[in-house]
């Protein structure tokens, strides 16, 4: 296949809007197996939203509970013995009962053993979604990765790479930044919602990709999914900033607007391309 990052979508914001409809019309429930800095805001930030989340990330009950979630995160921020232990059952049992997932592979190609981790999750079955910096993707390529959980790169960088990837893992990969770009391979698409201080509040990224699996639970197309989720996150976080005086202030009412935001507001303020 030739891929191109001149590819583009026919997504519009009203699609992204209408997934927005079907999360809160359908709340969905979510597993996060994340990293330990982030699980309180990433419980709040899918309870604003709508979602319900579950923290369930032991090895005793993580498999089961991949089979009944609607779907799955599994964040590689603080990666433990026991946890992985549990990704590799979550990861086993959602392929079985069709339960889409995200990956999110923090740090990936900073640190060895994560990104080991990675990849054989990876191998053991297919992601709706890889999220992460433009660094983090290449590393899952076989680039050097970033500073820590930090990009190096840009998106505009990583985006044919993303696209080779997403091919060659049949998922979606969603690279975050000032432009986020999202691809299944054949379709990119743009957003350039969003600001700065998104990057001041420890775990924006991590809670992105955990907004993504609540809707891949819901939405069948993952490109749709990722998109709606980056929008959702990033046309608040345009609200919240308005009246916020710093990153403390803008996380407050970063959680409020993800409450109060509508699907209309998707539809009117969404810049895709």
């Amino acid at each position: 296949m030739v891929h191109t990052v001149s590819a583009t979508s026919t997504l519009t914001p009203q699609d992204l809007a209408d997934a927005l409809t079907a999360l809160r019309e359908r709340p969905p429930l979510v597993q996060c197996l994340t990293n330990v800095v982030v699980a309180g805001w990433t419980a709040n930030v899918l309870l604003a939203v709508g979602a319900a989340p579950a923290m369930v990330d032991n090895p005793h009950e993580s498999g089961d509970f991949a089979a009944i979630a609607g779907g799955v995160l599994v964040n590689l921020g603080t990666p433990y013995d026991d946890t992985a232990h549990a990704m590799h059952l979550a990861v086993a049992d959602a392929k079985l009962a069709g339960t889409p997932w995200v990956l999110d592979p923090v740090a990936a190609g900073a640190l060895a053993w994560r990104t080991s981790l990675a990849q054989q999750l990876l191998r053991e079955a297919r992601p709706a979604i890889v999220r992460g910096n433009a660094s983090e993707i290449l590393a899952l390529a076989g680039g050097a990765g970033g500073r820590g959980v930090e990009s190096v790169d840009s998106p505009e960088a990583a985006a044919q790479v993303a696209m080779v990837l997403a091919d060659q893992q049949q998922s979606v990969v969603a690279v975050s930044g000032p432009t986020d770009h999202i691809t299944d391979g054949r379709r990119m698409v743009r957003l350039t919602n969003g600001h700065p201080w998104l990057t001041r509040v420890t775990g924006g990224g991590c809670a992105l990709g955990a907004l993504m699996a609540a809707f891949a639970a819901v939405v069948p197309d993952a490109v749709v999914a990722a998109a709606a989720a980056t929008a959702t996150l990033t046309v608040a976080a345009d609200s919240a900033a308005r009246q916020s005086r710093g990153p403390g202030s803008f996380a407050v009412a970063l959680l409020d607007e993800l409450t109060l935001i509508e699907p209309a507001d998707l539809a009117e303020r969404a810049r895709i391309s």
